[in-house]
């Protein structure tokens, strides 16, 4: 993970600019540099965490006859890429650095590069030929960049909203899967589109899976740090280490978290371990862990969505134990898979095209929840982020699949992904077909359960009733949301509309109506809490 920061005008002062930018050292502690254009209108920073090509040539800005480059990602099959170029005999590298083929690919195919990319990331180039700033992000917006104006009407982009505090009156996510050229934003993929629906059989479709799943843990073991993975011992962490298992030569070490008193998850990945045989830790956490480490969570993240800072509390601690107590660079997790296969509240769908177009918002939307926890609380331990079910052929291709299929009429939520991987081994039959437990309520019931008592403590009822009328865009509903929303705009004063809204199961679906995020107020929770 690193950070990047560019800047397009001449009007921000250059110490505002920098102090701005060490905001999010954290994702980038190895090395810095900041440049000043020599048009003198325009600067380009990077904050260096080294994942490939660990060497000094391996630091950005990478530089082309004038042209330049800053970019937060990782560049999967970028040797073949970089071969091509090289046959072409216009161009040398110096590292083994994955994003330095960005300029020559740029110079070679202008902004029809993008598409070609399979790549989580985020960049800013600057085109000397053309005195222009091009800016891009990955379809599903798996690494941060975020945006503002300044008061001449120039963009300043950063891989956080925090880097831009006080640099521009509003801050907005750079919308994933889009470039930005000559003061527009141009959409170059929407993954979650479906050009051609896939009609293929059930057991085609799962081979399909399979294989495509495989394939995406297989490219992102590739590291030059040393690699770890998050697990839950729920169904998509848990296949993301067995299929890493079977893919290393040497045990893989996994790392679980879960509350003092009542921790659901430690018992399953403890069981998942031992059957993969990797090199197994927990972290266990307290009642003072999660609320000491609150505002801290909520000033990294820049949301107040409700379920993304529950998730977040977890994820985040164990995180910081791994970076305090390992010397792991990169670790692999399980998100985005919900959003393809189904939460539990999608067992409510009242039909498949209601399942898709839930799949596709939230597709559209995981750069706000999800992929943002994900990517906060582990860059700001100083590590990278590896999502392999938001591998963009997967994706892709599970979106197109005939959503009859993938409605929940088998007696178990995403039955395509289970019975995917009944063959082979990957994982005991009560993993492969455990019922769903959201993260948060996983840790441990008592951890939402103590964030929730504490707001209710913290706000009378009439406070409450009077401190939400201040709110008009996503407008706090629970004692919760409101502690939530004010820690936020401590930090981000005037940003809310960052976050398009809370995320919640469709109100609109029978049995979905409901007031907390959590599976656990739904009534087909039944045994995910077990």
């Amino acid at each position: 993970m690193c950070s990047i920061m560019g800047y397009c005008g001449s009007c921000v002062a250059y110490n505002s600019f920098v102090s701005g930018f060490d905001q999010t050292k954290s994702r980038g502690p190895d090395d810095s540099r900041i440049i000043k254009l020599e048009s003198g209108k325009g600067i380009l920073a990077f904050h260096r965490l080294a994942i490939m090509g660990l060497t000094e040539e391996g630091m950005q800005p990478f530089e082309l006859d004038g042209s330049y480059v800053v970019c937060n990602g990782e560049i999967y099959g970028f040797k073949k890429l970089k071969k091509q170029l090289e046959e072409t005999g216009r161009y040398t590298f110096k590292s083994d650095s994955d994003c330095e083929i960005l300029l020559p690919l740029y110079r070679e195919y202008g902004v029809d590069m993008f598409p070609m990319l399979d790549a989580e990331f985020a960049c800013i180039i600057y085109d000397k030929p053309s005195d222009s700033f091009v800016a891009a992000r990955d379809p599903i917006g798996i690494r941060p960049l975020y945006y503002g104006l300044d008061e001449g009407g120039e963009p300043i982009f950063a891989s956080e909203a925090k880097n831009l505090v006080g640099l521009t009156k509003k801050i907005m996510p750079f919308p994933p899967g889009h470039y930005w050229k000559d003061g527009k934003f141009v959409c170059y993929m929407d993954i979650a589109k479906v050009d051609k629906v896939c009609y293929d059989d059930l057991e085609t479709v799962c081979q399909k899976i399979h294989d495509k799943l495989v394939a995406g843990v297989e490219k992102r073991l590739v590291a030059d740090a040393k690699v770890g993975f998050l697990l839950s011992g729920g169904l998509d962490s848990s296949l993301v280490c067995a299929i890493a298992a079977k893919k290393s030569d040497k045990p893989i070490k996994t790392f679980a978290i879960g509350m003092s008193e009542d921790a659901i998850d430690l018992k399953y990945a403890k069981q998942v371990a031992d059957y993969i045989g990797s090199d197994h830790k927990e972290i266990i956490i307290t009642k003072d862990d999660v609320l000491n480490a609150l505002e801290d969570v909520i000033h990294l993240l820049g949301t107040f969505d409700i379920t993304t800072i529950r998730a977040s509390m977890g994820m985040y601690l164990i995180c910081k134990a791994i970076h305090e107590q390992t010397d792991i660079r990169v670790l692999l997790t399980g998100e985005i898979s919900d959003e393809l296969f189904g939460y539990k509240y999608t067992d409510f769908a009242p039909n498949a095209q209601a399942f898709q177009e839930e799949s596709q918002k939230r597709v559209r939307e995981l750069h706000m929840y999800d992929v943002l926890r994900a990517d906060r609380c582990i860059s700001v331990n100083s590590l990278e982020a590896r999502v392999p079910f938001g591998d963009i052929d997967f994706v892709k291709y599970v979106m197109s699949v005939d959503p009859e299929k993938k409605l929940n009429k088998y007696g178990k939520g995403k039955y395509l992904l289970r019975h995917a991987f009944e063959k082979g081994d990957y994982l005991p039959e009560s993993i492969l077909w455990r019922e769903k437990a959201a993260f948060s309520d996983a840790v441990g019931h008592s951890m939402v359960d103590y964030l929730k008592e504490y707001a209710e403590e913290f706000y009378s009822d009439e406070q409450f009733e009077e401190k939400i009328k201040q709110y008009k865009h996503a407008a706090p509903f629970t004692k919760e949301s409101l502690l939530y929303r004010e820690i936020f705009e401590k930090y981000y004063p005037g940003q809310g509309e960052m976050i398009v809204d809370f995320w919640m199961p469709n109100k609109a679906w029978e049995g979905c109506n409901v007031n907390d995020p959590s599976a656990r107020v739904l009534s087909n929770y039944g045994d995910s809490g077990k």
